[in-house]
């Protein structure tokens, strides 16, 4: 298995097709990027969570980060999920999960639920693994810890 890339080290790079059409990690350098691995499109705590990130619009638009949502179902499930509640995250198909393995966000039942945050640079600064998976970070939780990234160098 590919090394889980730790906080500190280079956020290995990816594409994968989504809601809005292909994502690829590199093209998005010199933004804050959070990757929201989950388990499921339509499962409880998958659905609460995307939920409370579409309640809270204004909130999390001011969160100034590219956030997607990355699982295994297709494109197809992730577009069903995203206009049945309404969402306002893109969602990423990770069908084979090769993402979820690089970025170590895999365990015996498949895609479990953690957080990365990337800066600008392309370097991890954040992770956080959910043991269990029957908890999300919310809108201020992902608030408090880009607020803590270092402010971007001046271009």
């Amino acid at each position: 298995m590919a090394k889980t890339p730790q906080v500190g080290e280079q956020a290995p790079d990816f594409e994968l097709p989504g809601t809005e059409g292909p994502f690829r990690l590199s093209e998005h350098r010199g933004e804050r990027v959070v990757l929201l691995f989950y388990p499921g499109d339509n499962t409880m705590v998958c659905t609460k969570q995307f939920c409370s990130y579409r309640d809270r619009a204004s909130d999390f638009a001011a969160l100034n980060a590219t956030v997607v949502g990355i699982s295994s179902q297709d494109v197809a499930s992730h577009e069903d999920f995203v206009a049945k509640h309404s969402l306002n995250v893109p969602l990423l198909a990770d069908v084979d999960k090769d993402v979820a393995h690089k970025y170590g966000a895999v365990n015996a039942l498949g895609v479990k639920r953690a957080v990365i945050v990337i800066d600008e640079q392309g370097i991890v600064r954040h992770r956080h693994d959910h043991l269990l998976g029957l908890d999300y970070q919310s809108v201020d939780e992902l608030k408090a810890v880009l607020d803590e990234l270092p402010a971007p160098a001046a271009q």
